[in-house]
């Protein structure tokens, strides 16, 4: 047979074996091989399962009814899952499945304007969530040499914090106080605030209330704030395992957008719940218990949530995530086990004192407990330039008020302190949902500053201050752009500014 037939059937041949090996395969049945565990015993809120010899520290089980799970104890004998659903109607003996893969969230600009629970369901009734991108739930934090420091302030809208204790944008600033004391108002405020400023918002309730999660959505519609806001909600009666994974759910959702270039501010109301979930379900793990019966990664969980939030290098894009965690205390104990976790993890905190609260100083932020070991490098210079009098005089009247409640003979020098220092605290007071711009602090900061309204009666300081705010507004425009930018302030433009505020001022002064 000559060379080049013999080659030209080899290769015939070689085709009508590759087509019947391609039918025979297409017929072939595919056979998978799939783990199949069965569940030991059921509890609060976890199970204990066997059969899983493969399995990885936090993959994702699957249980009769769709019921996801997460193994968190991985032991030679017995796998600990922690529940993600209704799990009342599983029973030992019922069959559970690997997944192959990590707890994720769906993720992108489909979420804006929803709420949703940290499995990325909806619970607003708005139909599927639109979204093409899932992110793992837990996340490693950027990398050192990935980060740039903190240099854009974010506006709270709230003159004693934007004022004396400054926030920067990839902040992490801790709330915290007692029970009804404005820690969500503080949080409600500042999301308020971000209209018009290019801040997404997400807000994380874990473990709240569900008229409560329903007023602070109510005021977020209200307000027109939805529209840049994920609300992602977990609520008193759910599961501790969804109240354990709601933050880190929401700080992804949150990543996302900074990893886009964006700037977000993400809250999370409150980390107390959430180690109070992650206590439970330790114990009922039988994790030994430490301090206060909390484990010893309690730390651990809450360092890698809140090192998330962070400000990108121009490489990565340039966005930032600033993080405002609230913590709830019990009578006034801020050197409890969680609050001082949280208090050295954060790069500061806002404190709120029940006993300015019962006085009706709202917002009831103590200033002598509180602290921003950021912001202050990130405050605009029009506010540096005016507030550090107000420090050093609002801390000097504090201070003295004591002695001047027990009707102490005081002289000239003292008693003008403490008449400025009540100034100062009545035109920081501001009631809730009512965001102050950048000019109208300034405005209000320098009068404060320059003493213009000492003249003006105790019982005048709302309206006077209102008077003051409106009239911001005749602030020409080449000085307002400077004071929203870094520019400093020069001797001209105070001179303008005082030369308005006097004005308005002047009806509310005593006439002589």
């Amino acid at each position: 047979m000559e060379p080049e037939l013999e080659l030209e059937l080899k290769a015939e041949y070689d085709r009508a074996f590759a087509e019947i090996v391609r039918v025979r395969e297409a017929f072939t049945p595919k056979l998978q091989l799939q783990e199949v565990g069965t569940i030991m015993s059921v509890a609060t809120g976890i199970a204990k399962v066997s059969g899983l010899p493969s399995v990885g520290q936090d993959e994702l089980i699957i249980f009769p009814g769709d019921v996801l799970g997460i193994a968190f104890n991985v032991d030679d004998d017995e796998i600990g899952v922690i529940l993600l659903g209704q799990y009342w109607h599983l029973q030992a003996g019922d069959e559970v499945r690997r997944t192959g893969r990590v707890m994720d969230v769906a993720v992108g600009e489909g979420l804006l304007g929803r709420i949703i629970n940290p499995l990325g369901r909806p619970l607003d009734g708005n139909g599927a969530v639109d979204s093409h991108e899932r992110l793992p739930v837990e996340r490693p934090a950027a990398a050192i040499m990935d980060r740039a420091p903190v240099t854009v302030p974010l506006q709270t809208g709230l003159k004693v914090i934007d004022a004396l204790i400054p926030v920067g944008r990839g902040q992490r600033e801790l709330i915290l106080g007692d029970r009804q004391t404005g820690k969500t108002a503080i949080a409600i405020d500042t999301i308020l605030n971000q209209r018009d400023q290019n801040v997404l918002c997400v807000y994380c309730a874990i473990g709240q209330r569900a008229s409560a999660v329903a007023k602070a959505v109510a005021t977020l519609r209200e307000k027109g704030a939805m529209d840049y806001t994920v609300v992602v909600v977990t609520e008193g009666n759910d599961p501790p395992g969804l109240a354990y994974i709601a933050p880190y759910a929401a700080t992804s959702i949150a990543e996302f957008f900074m990893e886009a270039g964006r700037d977000v501010l993400i809250v999370y109301d409150d980390l107390t719940h959430h180690a109070r979930a992650y206590r439970e379900l330790s114990l009922l793990l039988r994790r030994p218990p430490g301090r206060e019966a909390f484990p010893g990664d309690i730390f651990y969980i809450h360092s890698r949530l809140l090192e998330r939030a962070t400000h990108l290098s121009k490489e990565r894009g340039g966005g930032s995530l600033t993080a405002l965690p609230i913590i709830e205390t019990e009578a006034q104990n801020i050197s409890a086990y969680i609050p001082t976790n949280l208090i050295s993890i954060t790069d500061g905190q806002i404190y709120l004192s029940p006993s300015l609260f019962e006085l009706g100083i709202m917002p009831a932020v103590d200033v002598g407990k509180s602290v921003s070991r950021v912001g202050g490098k990130a405050q605009l210079a029009a506010y540096r330039a005016v507030t550090g009098n107000l420090k050093l005089a609002y801390a000097q009247f504090e201070e003295l008020e004591t002695f001047a409640r027990f009707g102490a003979r005081l002289d000239d020098d003292t008693r003008k302190i403490i008449e400025h220092g009540r100034q100062i605290r009545a035109c920081l007071k501001q009631p809730e949902f009512a965001p102050v711009s950048v000019s109208a602090q300034i405005t209000v900061l320098l009068s404060l500053s320059a003493k213009l309204f000492d003249d003006v009666p105790l019982d005048q300081m709302t309206n006077a201050e209102h008077a003051l705010t409106l009239a911001s507004v005749d602030i020409p425009n080449e000085v307002r752009e400077r004071l929203d930018t870094d520019k400093k302030l020069s001797d001209k433009d105070r001179e303008t500014i005082i030369k308005i505020a006097n004005k308005a001022l002047a009806r509310f002064r005593p006439k002589t």
